[in-house]
């Protein structure tokens, strides 16, 4: 068992690739890094049409919750041209991740042992759909409770216009804020699998895991308590999936490992 997990380490699944020289390397990452900004860039010239229905659709949450006497604004003179445009840009990039992922992964996987790369593609996997799972749950959930709360408190004399690009600059930041959160079981996992911490120790830290994402709620997101809470909630959640998750596969290895034996 010892003599077959030293010849593992020791010999690469294609050494061929990986004595492959310098320049040859960075050929190939050009190559890879152009074909991610032609994809990024195709998606973005299909969708450009529709940019200002994209905007829309994005800004339903907070149209359907302020008072129909009220509408959004542009405060700045190309803000009608360049609010679309950098939302149909930030759209393509989201929706260009699977490829972009696809081509890491192509550029990478030679260079990895066949134990990491069974390891690699799930988590890659995984990663991308929790990374549009926290999208998703950012505009369905967080966006009509938050934006609807803040509606709800007006001042006097004061009518509600929103900046369209204020506007998509908040989003923007939710949507990054929620999609990095819901990455937090893989990151855990990953940090098992390399030794880095365990799962006791996980388990230990809870109680200052779950301050912490109070915090961090607090920090990435707008002054109100609703989307803080549905930010640190799911923090605190994905926390648990990940310890649990590391610990699962940390004994289907140690399973795997004894029936080896």
């Amino acid at each position: 068992m010892n003599q077959s997990n030293t010849t593992d380490k020791a010999k690469p699944e294609n050494p061929v690739e990986q004595e492959m020289p310098l320049m040859s390397h960075l050929i190939e990452l050009r190559n890879r890094l152009l074909k991610m900004v032609i994809a990024v860039f195709a998606i973005f010239f299909s969708l450009f049409y529709w940019a200002t229905d994209l905007y829309y659709i994005l800004s339903k949450p907070l149209l359907s919750v302020i008072p129909n006497s009220s509408s959004m604004i542009a405060t700045d003179v190309l803000a009608n041209f360049f609010t679309p445009f950098k939302l149909t840009l930030v759209l393509s990039i989201f929706i260009a991740i699977p490829y972009i992922l696809s081509q890491a992964w192509g550029f990478i996987a030679p260079g990895l042992y066949k134990h990491e790369k069974k390891l690699a593609i799930p988590l890659m996997v995984s990663s991308t759909l929790l990374f549009y799972l926290g999208l998703a749950f950012a505009y369905f959930v967080v966006f009509p409770l938050a934006f609807g709360f803040l509606a709800a408190i007006e001042l006097q004399g004061v009518q509600t216009m929103p900046d369209i690009s204020s506007y998509l600059d908040t989003v923007l930041k939710l949507f990054f804020a929620f999609g990095i959160t819901f990455e937090i079981p893989v990151a855990i996992i990953l940090l098992v699998k390399m030794g880095i911490t365990s799962q006791q120790s996980l388990r230990d830290k809870r109680p200052y895991v779950i301050v912490g994402v109070f915090i961090i709620g607090m920090l990435l997101t707008p002054p109100d308590i609703i989307s803080q809470t549905l930010l640190a909630i799911p923090m605190w959640a994905l926390y648990e999936v990940g310890i649990y998750f590391a610990g699962f596969l940390k004994n289907q290895t140690e399973n795997t490992t004894k029936t080896t034996e």
